[in-house]
């Protein structure tokens, strides 16, 4: 997997409009390509929380007393980055509409088996 902080870079975090129809070409079908989307935007989700609970790790004070709370500011700084990154969904769909996601389907015999 790429960095997500690379991958996202330009990315505006901001919810637009799409053009629907430019997006079924490939699949010819909506509801195929909303699948397709969200199940990389799963994938991006559980990658980012991996991502950021391991940089957040460095920092873990482990301590018995609750009194003692520590202010970390780069701990502070990751949670914030974070915090402003583009949602899932829409890293995914940016991904789709740039061509980036590859993606297939089973054969009909294998769905049998499900």
């Amino acid at each position: 997997m790429a960095d997500i902080k690379n991958q996202v870079q330009g990315l505006d975090p901001n919810v637009r409009a799409r053009d629907v129809k430019g997006m079924v070409d490939d699949t010819k079908s909506i509801y195929e390509t909303l699948n397709i989307i969200t199940k990389r935007a799963k994938q991006l989700q559980v990658d980012i929380k991996h991502e950021l609970h391991n940089k957040l790790e460095e920092f873990a004070v482990t301590s018995d007393s609750i009194e003692e709370v520590t202010e970390n500011k780069e701990q502070i700084e990751i949670s914030k980055f974070y915090e402003r990154l583009p949602n899932p969904v829409l890293i995914a769909t940016e991904e789709f509409n740039q061509g980036e996601l590859h993606y297939h389907y089973r054969d009909a015999k294998n769905e049998d088996k499900f």
